[in-house]
């Protein structure tokens, strides 16, 4: 009887230890911000699903060409329950990056979400760094059109346009607030930003 108990014990503190965030119960729940409007789920209220229309899950316009302001040379645009409200409690979030000659996404981690980044024009070099019993290693490539790569959950990542025109990428990831630490400009791995994206081109 003793043993019986343990191996009960022990199957409910592995089944606990496998456990992990539950289906859904309904098909979606699209995110909207009045509390009228029912269920308070993942940072959002669900709209009742009778009241849902095909606005809900789709977006526009991301094959056009974002304007470039920023000084490091490249425009996100995200896509997520914001702005897409059919996105709430699936598990995702989209951008398109559009880049300038040499303009790049500075190194930077998303705490919960891997991401797959594929460009659609121009050449990227994309990488990220990952850390094991060897030390820091870097796996980094120039991407054309066509290409993919993924990121690793939490991962230091970058991506830089070495291209002669501008480029454009996409990037799914697996969590609706994946967040997102931007590495400082002025110091990666003990070298400027420069040097250390020059050493892996």
């Amino acid at each position: 009887m003793k043993s019986l108990s343990t191996f009960l014990a022990l199957a409910l503190t592995l089944s606990l230890a496998f456990a992990s965030d539950p289906s859904p119960l309904q098909d979606f729940c699209i995110g909207v911000s009045d509390p009228a409007d029912g269920l308070y789920v993942n940072g959002k209220f669900c709209k009742d699903p009778n009241l849902a229309i095909l606005s809900d899950f789709v977006i526009t316009g991301l094959n056009e060409r974002r304007p470039i302001n920023d000084p490091i040379g490249s425009n996100v645009t995200f896509v997520n329950v914001d702005n897409l409200p059919g996105l709430n409690t699936l598990g995702l979030a989209f951008a398109r990056a559009d880049f300038e000659v040499n303009g790049q996404i500075l190194p930077h981690t998303h705490p919960r979400a891997s991401e797959i980044l594929f460009v659609t024009e121009g050449s990227i070099l994309a990488g990220f760094v990952t850390a094991d019993d060897t030390g820091n290693r870097v796996f980094s490539k120039v991407l054309n059109k066509g290409d993919l790569i993924v990121f690793p959950l939490g991962m230091v990542h970058h991506a830089v346009n070495v291209g002669k025109g501008p480029a454009v990428a996409f990037g799914i990831l697996n969590s609706q607030n994946p967040g997102m630490i931007t590495i400082a400009n002025t110091k990666v791995l003990g070298s400027n930003l420069q040097d250390f994206l020059a050493s892996v081109v």
